[in-house]
């Protein structure tokens, strides 16, 4: 089962004894740094969770899965999470 975004909220308000309004508040406002960050190439790190960064993806060649037709896919920018040390260490407990 995945944890919603309502569900974390009420846990960190529960954890920290602070409102959901609160913690609400911190996780959008991390959101748009974290998206503004990445924007600008910088990379991101979260403690005992990862970092995040910017990667490049180069332009190849797919094909159309309806009619078989080689296709062109473009070039972009994708975002790229490394986990932290101590967060697979708890997944492989």
């Amino acid at each position: 089962m995945a944890l919603t975004k309502d569900q974390l909220i009420s846990d960190i308000a529960e954890a920290t004894d602070t409102t959901k309004a609160a913690v609400r508040a911190v996780l959008e406002q991390l959101g748009e740094i974290v998206s503004d960050s990445l924007e600008n190439s910088d990379e991101i790190t979260l403690p005992g969770i990862g970092k995040l960064k910017v990667g490049d993806r180069p332009a190849r060649t797919g094909r159309n899965p309806q009619t078989g037709k080689a296709i062109e896919i473009a070039a972009k920018k994708v975002v790229k999470f490394v986990p932290a040390k101590a967060l697979t260490d708890a997944v492989n407990k």
